[in-house]
């Protein structure tokens, strides 16, 4: 029987899926507001969307996601921009600023976007973005 080759993970850090992306899907807090990011893109790619709802801050999260209605988008590349991390007035925040890349019915698409994330207890929330297309 011919061994399984590794699965990239999808959300372009060069490592495979089980060693990058697969603990925090898996129920991990990611470390960072990069890490969350990174993971967020990875669920989308592969139609994760409980883990979306749930790395969702409960005061920004949309009652629901369906990630599998047509037209279905095919995620293919994730590049990172920019990145900080700080505290405010309500505690630790930080923002990504990315670009991702995808197909949508055979025609190529970018998404950028600056994310804004806040760590509410030991767990980092996507809570919302300025989001360009083209």
């Amino acid at each position: 029987m011919k061994a399984r080759k590794p699965q990239v993970c999808p959300c372009g850090s060069g490592h495979t899926y089980e060693e990058c992306c697969a603990p925090w899907h898996g129920g991990q807090p990611a470390p960072t507001p990069e890490a969350l990011m990174r993971s967020r893109y990875s669920a989308y790619a592969r139609g994760l969307e409980d883990y979306l709802l749930a790395t969702w801050a409960p005061d920004t999260r949309p009652a629901s996601l369906d990630l599998a209605v047509p037209p279905i988008p095919q995620w293919i590349g994730l590049e990172i921009l920019a990145r900080e991390q700080g505290r405010d007035g309500e505690g630790e925040t930080g923002k990504v600023h990315y670009r991702a890349r995808y197909k949508l019915n055979g025609r190529a698409h970018r998404l950028e976007e600056i994310s804004r994330f806040r760590k509410i207890g030991e767990r980092w929330y996507y809570v919302d973005g300025d989001i360009r297309e083209d």
